[in-house]
């Protein structure tokens, strides 16, 4: 590929996902600088590595039914079997069922790292099931990652017991840093056997969250913070949360964008409380990018979700289905070693492909005064996973989006859609999933994928979409950056001009 026309050169960026460091969040760039045992914790971590996520799967068990705080965004009471959100399960476990479960899914999902309890409650205030669940694996499934997701409010004097399990990697939701503006989050709290509501509440919940951030980084356990972008509540104040977090200690902050559908039941949902626009969300993670690692990759997974990211295989493992199963588990750690060492030796090849790529020097004749800069564009992608475009376009059930530009391609986020095809002839339903995707896929200009038909092509092309199927089983970065080469090539970019941009 001719790099020299989008005004690429080594001094200026780190890789050719032209991610500056910490910007992106989750890439090989942000792998680079850490060191060999923090690298050996995040590598095969879908949640805390981007890349990882194309190849690595996780799984959460449903073991902690209660929860001590309340929050507008969430109802534990709804459960469908369609539905993806946190806090939904469709069966609880106790930890013995857990642990069967875990271990038939890492013998039939091989690729599966990370075992996480994030619910449905809070797993913190179920800690007799969730610990007794993170006893039993680390003794019956050492080779698997523990980690637990939490509101934070009984973290602090949890700490010692988390580490005592070897947890390497917590996931603490913080809102806000502000009592005033948690009080329109969470009505209440359980504290010390009280319900307690208003900013008191509030104070109490900030001041054991940021505790329990201290004490994890001080025994040197990687914390992630997820964030809840409310529009008109905490959107602007999600700055300042990155910043505390970061200066904490925090490893990556996901800012997750508010499910409010009246439909899920919260008080939010009922009340009307606007989600945010992808362009927003966008927005408010650029800003919070200087300050913090940034996770992208986000599926704000079901509390019982098995499989990849973007993908729940759960159904196949309910408890009528794996209760008689043998299980040899020693056969499947062999197995799933040499699937692991596999993925990991792929991922080292393609960094330093990308290693190769970003150290290719610009010719001579394409001086910082005449180098053409042009406008970002951004992309959507099918993808199935392997970090490859090898999905068809009627399949997908969400698209990858990423965004090309004169400093190289970075990673954006997902637009979550209805599948178009379902292998039936339900045109009424294919014409309102394809309205749904034109819609979750605004703002982009071309959509890449392995196949598409000729009815979505025609409506792509009507919304302003170019769709591509011209690179299939391609990498996503390679081939994004090669049709961001041919728009400029077309004539469809046009080059700013150096001195309006310089001083821009």
């Amino acid at each position: 590929m001719d790099l020299s026309v989008l005004g690429q050169d080594s001094s200026e960026h780190s890789t050719a996902g032209g991610c500056s460091s910490g910007s992106c969040g989750g890439t090989d760039d942000q792998l680079s600088h850490l060191s060999d045992s923090i690298r050996e914790k995040v590598q095969n971590h879908p949640c805390y590595s981007e890349e990882a996520h194309h190849y690595f799967a996780r799984m959460h068990v449903a073991v902690a039914p209660a929860c001590n705080i309340q929050c507008h965004y969430c109802n534990r009471k709804y459960d469908c079997a369609n539905e993806s959100r946190p806090g939904v399960v469709s069966e609880v476990l106790d930890p013995i069922q857990a642990v069967k479960k875990v271990k038939a899914v890492a013998a039939t999902i091989p690729q599966m790292t990370v075992l996480g309890i994030a619910g449905p409650g809070d797993p913190l205030a179920n800690p007799q099931r969730t610990f007794e669940t993170f006893r039993m694996l680390s003794e019956q499934a050492p080779d698997i990652k523990l980690c637990v997701s939490t509101n934070g409010l009984a973290l602090p004097q949890l700490v010692d017991e988390l580490a005592k399990y070897n947890i390497d990697h917590v996931t603490i939701t913080i809102n806000c840093v502000d009592p005033d503006v948690g009080t329109k989050i969470y009505p209440w709290i359980f504290w010390n056997n009280r319900r307690i509501r208003g900013r008191k509440a509030a104070k109490i919940l900030i001041e054991q969250q940021q505790k329990g951030l201290e004490m994890l980084v001080a025994r040197g356990i990687l914390v992630k913070v997820n964030s809840v972008l409310i529009p008109g509540v905490n959107d602007e104040h999600l700055k300042e949360v990155s910043r505390v977090v970061k200066a904490k200690g925090a490893f990556l902050h996901n800012v997750m964008p508010l499910i409010a559908e009246a439909e899920h039941g919260t008080f939010y949902g009922i009340m009307g409380q606007r989600g945010p626009e992808p362009e927003e969300l966008q927005d408010l993670q650029d800003a919070c990018a200087g300050d913090m690692n940034m996770m992208r990759h986000c599926r704000q997974c079901r509390a019982d979700a098995v499989g990849l990211l973007g993908e729940d295989r759960g159904e196949e493992f309910t408890l009528d289905k794996i209760v008689d199963m043998d299980i040899d588990y020693e056969a499947a750690m062999v197995k799933r070693a040499a699937v692991h060492a596999a993925i990991i030796e792929e991922l080292d090849e393609k960094a330093s492909k990308k290693a190769r790529l970003a150290a290719m020097s610009v010719p001579d004749v394409a001086t910082p005064e005449t180098r053409r800069h042009y406008r970002p564009v951004l992309m959507a992608v099918a993808t199935s996973g392997s970090g490859v475009i090898n999905q068809h376009f009627g399949h997908a059930t969400e698209f990858l989006v990423y965004q090309a530009s004169s400093s190289g391609v970075r990673f954006i986020g997902h637009r979550k859609v209805e599948q178009y095809c379902i292998g039936d002839d339900s045109c009424g339903e294919k014409e309102s999933a394809l309205t749904g995707s034109l819609r979750a896929l605004k703002g982009c200009e071309a959509v890449l994928c392995s196949k598409i038909g000729f009815e979505p092509w025609n409506a792509l092309e009507a919304a302003g979409i170019q769709p591509n199927g011209e690179h299939a089983m391609e990498p996503i970065e390679e081939a994004v950056l090669a049709v961001y080469l041919e728009l400029i090539a077309s004539g469809c970019l046009d080059a700013e001009v150096p001195e309006l941009r310089a001083n821009a």
